[in-house]
């Protein structure tokens, strides 16, 4: 009784909305600082992106440059040596000092080749340049590989690989390229290339975080099997190092040989894992590919500067107000999501739902409407079910009747609609057709000989064959029955059936001479069931055939007369057992 005294007898949810929104005013600083900090990643990662893309195809294209350069270079050699014609036998005697010569003057020339070497195909010749090391597996594998593929006619690239220089250690690249005179390989040119300008440009595309001591931003060069080629850190990585395991490397290597990609990934790190973003660029002509990848902590660094700024200003008021706004949200949520469950459900088709709710708001009083509202939708909708199932009913009824009646005028095709319509919705059935149009060829092949009611009884009935005028007659039944059902206008889509089912695939049927696809399926489907029943019942001018008969007669006439496919339905119809027939025998 007191709470009745002391409670209004209705609590408006504006009340309640704008309690909440005082006590939640927290919530767009929050929402300001995650959008803000959201925009600014989405902004930071999106030119990040962009920078390692342009980072990486710039390297990658500076590398195919550099390899254009040094392939010009050995070229402008190979040409000398062609127009001289030191190249027909690059192993004789007598070309040793020209071609010495000519290698050393080309080594001085050039500060990116460090040796030469022009050998014949038993790979003696003569060299300039930084001698090599004798005993060197790699080098000697690497010069192996030069001139099984040279030899082919083909310019080999070796992977990266170092050797000792005077007092340094340089990292080159093997490149051979081969020797021809007259169309004929007399040998190659060796060249070992100097990688250090790659390098260099590495180096400055990098960047090296002065504060964390580390790098932030790496970029480096991997070979067709993800073994290293160039890394700027070298007191970390050596060339041919296996970086195979490195996600962006992998991505490279599956699907990389042709276009750039980014992706984010994870590595471990001083035992902690790492959220990478790296981007790769091809390099086609050697096989190689540009790697950038930078730690994502520094990429959005402010964004997530931002972030944390706004949880700490909003930690305070959270705590405070976390309480009330879980008490006072779900005062307003739960009957708001008790109602929507509930409008849902009803939706769905089951109004036995109602909303069980106790709430002194304007909720409350709209559960209670709600509720009464359903009850009369409820019966509302089971007075339709039962109107449109008598209706329908009536409907499939009157078909019937006026199949039957049909049928009744001719003692040899008693009941024949019927069984065509049987036919029909299998043959529909077996060939997959929704439920919606095997229902419309159902009472297509219910109707289909309608147009008969038109046609004298002396020529409907006649016992013996009829003459030409009585068949033509007898064809215009198909033309009446459309004209009889057109005005209908529930039953306009189950036409086709009624006036096309005696057209034929090859043009010869009545009453349009269609052909092929224009006559349609419903049609089609229709033609095969009452030929089949025509065949298994006694007429006039036949004797009941046996199924298997049956099915071999229209088999004969697919494609001719009818659609392959609707015989093959019938086929399958009957070897599955769902079409079954015994011949009819028909009292006269």
């Amino acid at each position: 009784m007191w709470r009745q005294r002391l409670l209004p007898k209705r609590i408006r949810i504006l009340y309640v909305v704008l309690a909440g929104l005082l006590l939640f005013s927290v919530v767009p600083l929050l929402f300001y600082g995650w959008y803000v900090s959201g925009q600014s990643r989405k902004a930071l990662e999106t030119n990040e992106r962009v920078l390692q893309t342009t980072i990486t195809r710039s390297l990658a294209q500076e590398i195919r440059d550099y390899r254009r350069n040094i392939l010009t270079e050995t070229e402008g050699l190979v040409g000398m040596l062609q127009r001289t014609g030191a190249i027909e036998d690059v192993g004789s005697p007598k070309r040793q000092q020209s071609l010495r010569e000519a290698t050393e003057a080309f080594i001085r020339s050039t500060d990116n080749i460090i040796y030469v070497a022009i050998v014949n195909p038993q790979l003696k010749g003569i060299q300039a340049g930084s001698p090599l090391p004798q005993q060197d597996p790699f080098l000697s594998r690497s010069l192996e590989n030069a001139a099984e593929a040279v030899h082919q006619g083909m310019e080999y690239h070796g992977g990266a690989m170092q050797v000792q220089r005077a007092k340094e250690t340089a990292t080159v690249m093997l490149l051979g390229v081969p020797l021809v005179w007259q169309r004929e390989y007399k040998g190659m040119l060796v060249a070992l290339v100097r990688l250090e300008p790659i390098l260099r440009r590495l180096e400055q595309s990098s960047q090296w975080l002065v504060e964390a001591n580390r790098w932030s931003l790496i970029t480096y060069v991997v070979d067709g099997n993800g073994r290293l080629v160039l890394h700027p850190d070298t007191k970390h990585f050596s060339v041919g190092e296996d970086m195979a395991h490195v996600p962006i490397v992998q991505d490279f290597l599956v699907g990389g040989r042709v276009t750039s990609g980014t992706s984010s990934f994870e590595l471990v790190e001083n035992n902690q894992k790492i959220t990478i973003l790296g981007t790769y660029a091809p390099i086609a002509e050697l096989g190689w590919g540009v790697i950038a990848q930078r730690p994502t902590q520094d990429a959005f660094r402010i964004a997530s500067t931002i972030y944390r700024w706004a949880w700490q200003l909003a930690v305070l008021a959270v705590i405070f107000s976390g309480g009330i706004g879980f008490y006072a949200a779900r005062r307003i949520t739960t009957p708001i999501r008790n109602l929507t469950e509930t409008t849902r459900a009803i939706a769905k088709g089951d109004f036995s739902q109602r909303v069980t709710l106790t709430s002194r708001t304007e909720i409350g009083e709209l559960a209670q409407t709600f509720n009464l509202m359903t009850n009369d939708l409820e019966q509302y909708v089971e007075r339709l079910k039962q109107a449109a199932q008598e209706n329908h009913e009536l409907f499939i009824g009157s078909i019937r009747t006026l199949a039957a009646a049909i049928d009744e005028k001719d003692p040899y095709t008693r009941g024949h609609s019927g069984r065509v319509a049987k036919y029909s919705v299998i043959l529909a059935e077996t060939m997959g057709l929704p439920e919606e149009e095997v229902y419309k060829i159902r009472i297509s092949a219910m109707l289909h000989d309608v147009g008969k009611i038109g046609i004298d009884d002396r020529v409907l009935k006649k016992p013996t064959g009829l003459t030409a005028e009585e068949f033509e007659l007898m064809k215009q039944h198909t033309i009446k029955g459309a004209n009889i059902i057109r005005p209908v206008a529930q039953l306009r889509e189950m036409l086709p059936g009624i006036e096309y089912h005696h057209e034929s695939l090859d043009g010869r049927g009545y009453p349009y001479g269609l052909k092929g696809d224009d006559i349609p399926l419903m049609a089609r489907i229709i033609m095969v069931a009452d030929m089949l029943d025509a065949i298994t019942t006694n007429r006039p001018y036949q004797a009941a055939a046996e199924l298997e008969v049956a099915i071999e007669k229209i088999r004969v006439l697919a494609v001719k007369k009818f659609d392959s496919e609707v015989v093959g339905a019938l086929s399958t119809a009957v070897q599955e057992g769902r079409l079954k027939i015994t011949p009819q025998m028909v009292e006269v």
